[in-house]
């Protein structure tokens, strides 16, 4: 039989900058789903990357006097390294300048261009650097961005192609009222929403001043706009990377909420006019702040992955992001408030049943022979993931973890002997390796240690997992 298929991916990343929080959030949040899937039996394609054309790059290397190339060269590579340092098991990390992804596109938007999709046209306008897009007067706001207050908009007046957006706008809203594709549920209103009220404009996809990208195919003195560009990885990822045709289309697209209408709208139209099969999920979380305040450089309250990865570990980094708030929602996280969370959750928690239980059986004397045992995730943890309710299913863990503590608590095993301690060390040790199953899409090292730990025969007590902070 062939095997169930689950093509998740992550938004690919800017290269203006190094990786920060926002971005390992995001991407361990993938790695979870990912994870849970494979251990469902699902033959997994997990993609992320990074976009790398555009005019934020060709300044960003200007300020360094780096050509664009040597820029994206020196910053990509950064990327990989954190995301191996988290552990991420992603099967492969695309980058926009790859010639096989850059054909692909060119190779779309000409058959877009064929199809009657795509005009010339001249497009004037303020244009927002740091969306990398042109932006309307009313989604300004006191002249600027909302999203980028300290940048200026340029105001820009060039020959463009255009893509015919305005051509979907009933099918885009017939297809969204009639599959639940976006998620969370208020994202959906808020898409349906505006395609409701506001009629869609065409898009200009290309651009004449920005030299750093890929050219239009029938027009070479123009680049594409880097978001079609970037939008396309998802597809051409599918085409190139051997073995991987079968996995398009996406099951899920996991983005934050500020792109949510490129991916979507724009994303969904471009793949009508092509006449492709559509994604079948996207779910756009929200924003965090550090302390109460927006995360900028220029607060300097940008926080490095590497920074929590040195101060907690890499389970416990992937761990303290995942629990702090409902994923989907608006949050704040601080370094205190983790560092409570560690000592009270994991410390406290999990590594000291885990180290109770240990002692116990070490003191004991108990010995047995390990049998294999088939442990799958039960129905409020299945039900949690599929909705993509990561802390819910996170809490479900804990429920095991509080109610074992407990329940040792009640049958003071200390105080049994013969075939009852017997008995009673067999069931905690079962639902511990139960706990251990359930915990290795998020904390995979930290699974492994406690299911070999508790393989027998002989259990011993090992030093503490989470060693107090």
């Amino acid at each position: 039989m062939t095997k169930k298929t689950f093509f998740i991916t992550t938004p690919i990343y800017y290269v203006d900058d190094v990786p920060h929080i926002g971005h390992a959030y995001t991407t361990i949040a993938a790695d979870v789903l990912a994870r849970y899937h494979r251990l469902l039996g699902e033959e997994v394609f997990f993609l992320t990357g990074t976009d790398e054309h555009g005019l934020r790059v060709s300044q960003g290397a200007k300020a360094q006097d780096l050509t664009p190339r040597e820029f994206t060269e020196k910053l990509a590579p950064q990327f990989v390294t954190i995301w191996n340092s988290l552990n991420l098991s992603y099967n492969f990390f695309i980058r926009t300048t790859d010639p096989h992804h850059e054909k692909i596109v060119q190779e779309f938007l000409t058959k877009l261009y064929k199809r009657g999709f795509i005009y010339e046209g001249v497009y004037e306008g303020p244009y927002c650097v740091g969306c990398e897009k042109f932006v309307t007067e009313g989604e300004l706001k006191n002249g600027v961005c909302s999203l980028h207050p300290h940048l200026l908009p340029t105001r820009i007046k060039e020959k463009n192609y255009f893509f015919k957006l305005s051509a979907f706008q009933k099918q885009l809203i017939t297809f969204f009222e009639k599959k639940e594709a976006i998620f969370p549920q208020e994202r959906r209103n808020e898409i349906l929403g505006k395609l409701k009220k506001e009629k869609l404009k065409d898009l200009s996809i290309s651009r004449a001043g920005v030299t750093w990208g890929i050219p239009v195919p029938w027009d070479k003195k123009q680049t594409i706009y880097v978001w079609v560009d970037a939008l396309l990885n998802y597809y051409s990822a599918t085409q190139f990377v051997r073995g991987k045709k079968k996995f398009w289309p996406a099951d899920l697209h996991l983005i934050g909420k500020d792109i949510l209408w490129f991916h979507t709208v724009i994303w969904y139209a471009l793949l009508l006019a092509a006449d492709l099969p559509l994604p079948k999920k996207v779910f756009a979380h929200g924003f965090f702040t550090i302390e109460g305040q927006k995360m900028s450089k220029s607060l300097g309250n940008v926080i490095a992955p590497q920074k929590l990865i040195q101060q907690f570990g890499v389970d416990e980094t992937r761990y303290l992001l995942l629990s702090e708030f409902p994923f989907g929602a608006d949050g704040d996280i601080s370094l205190d408030r983790f560092r409570q969370r560690y000592n009270a959750e994991l410390a406290n928690g999990l590594g000291n049943l885990v180290s109770r239980v240990a002692k116990l059986c070490e003191t004991s004397g108990f010995d047995f022979e390990d049998t294999p045992t088939s442990h799958f995730f039960s129905k409020p943890f299945q039900s949690a993931l599929s909705k993509y309710r990561i802390d819910e299913a996170l809490s479900d863990i804990w429920v095991d973890i509080h109610a074992l503590d407990a329940a040792i608590d009640k049958a003071k095993p200390w105080k049994l002997s013969g075939k009852e301690l017997f008995k009673n060390l067999l069931g905690v040790i079962s639902v511990i390796r139960h706990i251990a199953f359930d915990l290795q899409p998020f904390m995979p090292e930290t699974a492994e240690k406690i299911q070999k730990q508790f393989a027998g025969p002989k259990i011993k007590a090992n030093p503490p997992l989470f060693p107090r902070i």
